[in-house]
């Protein structure tokens, strides 16, 4: 990666929202740069394409495609972004969708901060691999994310 961390307090003393300040960043980054070493895009469609990877309903469905590839650690890491809490939540995401992109930019900056920047670049590997964001929401975000309506009786 281009910039090294050098945290002078001990990370696990940090606020799990400011990792995702962190990781908000880094995620951008990295999606930016993948676009232009790619693509072919004139900005106005970068900056489109990019919001597809980077908004709450974005960072959801990617997390959808990692979850099963994160060591226990970087669980709880994801787990305490996600358990944390914020004054506002996105205008275009439910409350579950940004808790869960909570998770994964703390997840994100955690590895960051931790100097682990190769797995940063294994996990955004594989979820360039396997995340498409023209594809349907899978079912098992889409229950999470949009709850069936109340049957009326």
């Amino acid at each position: 990666m281009l910039f090294q961390a050098n945290p002078e307090i001990d990370i696990r003393e940090q606020s799990p929202l400011n990792l995702a300040f962190v990781g908000d960043g880094v995620f951008e980054l990295l999606v930016r740069q993948r676009l232009v070493e790619r693509t072919r895009m004139a900005p106005g469609k970068l900056h489109a394409t990019c919001i597809k990877y980077v908004s709450a309903k974005g960072q959801n469905r990617a997390l959808a495609t990692l979850e099963g590839e994160l060591t226990q650690t970087e669980q709880d890491v994801l787990r305490r972004g996600k358990n944390a809490s914020k004054a506002s939540v996105a205008k275009h995401a439910t409350p579950q969708e940004y808790r869960a992109s909570t998770g994964f930019e703390a997840l994100f900056g955690w590895l960051y901060l931790t100097g682990q920047n190769d797995r940063i670049l294994e996990l955004f590997d594989l979820l360039w691999e396997r995340y498409d964001p023209a594809a349907p929401v899978p079912q098992k975000i889409a229950e999470v994310a949009e709850p069936e309506a109340v049957k009326a009786e």
